[in-house]
């Protein structure tokens, strides 16, 4: 028997991408922990742009913050918005939690802060202008993990990337599935099909889903940002450094609701268990998933299913009856020895 999520691992609820006053937010780190903690959050991720920070001031002994930022790379040397044009956005969290280094700093990017504070960030890599290439974006990655992160791939919907751009970049170590504040502006930013794409291709790359909450909106309003999507992360004890090494080794799945509570295989078969849902599905890298549904008005929260021997990769799939997802990682033939 092989767990993919076992029933003894603890799981603490995660958001692994926000932004506070330091960047473009509405709230200062303090409010957002506050905010985040009272709805049941132990892990927050606080991602300024091009900002890192260290926040393990508001780490107590309940919850914990990991510390990281947000960097993008524009479709244009000036780094300047434009709605039309694609780009890059990517979350790097810091294996050290004082590591507050900017990776490729571009004084163009980084526009939140004041020039006597842009003096002071400690800089690491390459200054050289940004460049918006398969190469430069490698490269980007890979200096960024020689300098104590681990890198995430952000809403590439919005970010409108291309299909073969996101297949060639190396070194993702996982990709949001859903990112809610995206979500919220073209219910289009759940990124399964590209996700298994990339499985498909053999990318051992995770999913994990967040908010990217700046709150501008009440919290009464339909498209208040925060408590949306998250992550549920399976540290084996509740320190910054076991949670880092789940992310890193992806014991952790995506969720905009649903939980899992169980699953594993046992040779070919897998057997789930979960909160309750409208269905079950177990994909596999073909062209139909193996699905199990709930009657009109029901709920499950079990099923087993048997995984074929072309089978390229399992994971799992949930969706209760708001039509929110929850998402295990993908599991590769040789991790299950089935």
């Amino acid at each position: 028997m092989i767990y993919l999520i076992s029933p003894e691992s603890k799981q603490y609820k995660a958001n692994l991408h926000s932004h506070s006053t330091i960047s473009d937010g509405k709230k200062t780190p303090q409010e957002i922990k506050e905010m985040y903690k009272k709805n049941g959050y132990s892990i927050l991720a606080i991602t300024d742009h091009e900002v890192p920070r260290n926040h393990s001031y508001l780490t107590d002994e309940d919850f914990i913050m990991i510390t990281g930022y947000e960097t993008y790379i524009r479709n244009n040397k000036d780094c300047i918005y434009d709605i039309y044009d694609k780009e890059v956005h990517i979350n790097l969290f810091a294996r050290d939690p004082e590591n507050e280094a900017v990776v490729c700093y571009n004084p163009r990017c980084c526009k939140y802060l004041p020039e006597e504070e842009k003096e002071k960030l400690k800089k690491v890599g390459s200054q050289k202008p940004r460049e918006f290439t398969v190469e430069y974006i490698n490269e980007y990655i890979r200096t960024a993990k020689e300098n104590g992160y681990i890198v995430a791939f952000n809403h590439p919907w919005w970010s409108m990337a291309d299909e073969a751009d996101s297949l060639a970049y190396e070194g993702f170590f996982s990709m949001e599935m859903c990112n809610y504040g995206s979500y919220l502006i073209s219910h289009l930013e759940y990124n399964a099909a590209l996700y298994d794409k990339m499985l498909l291709k053999g990318k051992r790359i995770f999913c994990h889903s967040a908010d990217d909450n700046h709150n501008s909106r009440p919290a009464d309003a339909l498209n208040f940002d925060s408590f949306g999507a998250f992550t549920m992360i399976m540290p084996k004890e509740f320190t910054y450094d076991s949670i880092f090494e789940a992310m890193e080794n992806g014991e952790m799945y995506s969720s905009m609701g649903p939980l899992f509570k169980e699953v594993y295989m046992e040779g070919n078969k897998i057997h789930i268990e979960c909160s309750d849902v409208e269905r079950i599905m177990v994909f596999t890298g073909s062209k139909k998933p193996k699905s199990q549904f709930a009657n009109v008005g029901e709920t499950i929260n079990c099923a087993d299913f048997e995984i074929d021997d072309r089978a390229k990769f399992v994971r799992v799939s949930i969706v209760d009856k708001y039509g929110r997802f929850a998402d295990t990682r993908g599991f590769f033939r040789d991790e299950l020895e089935f």
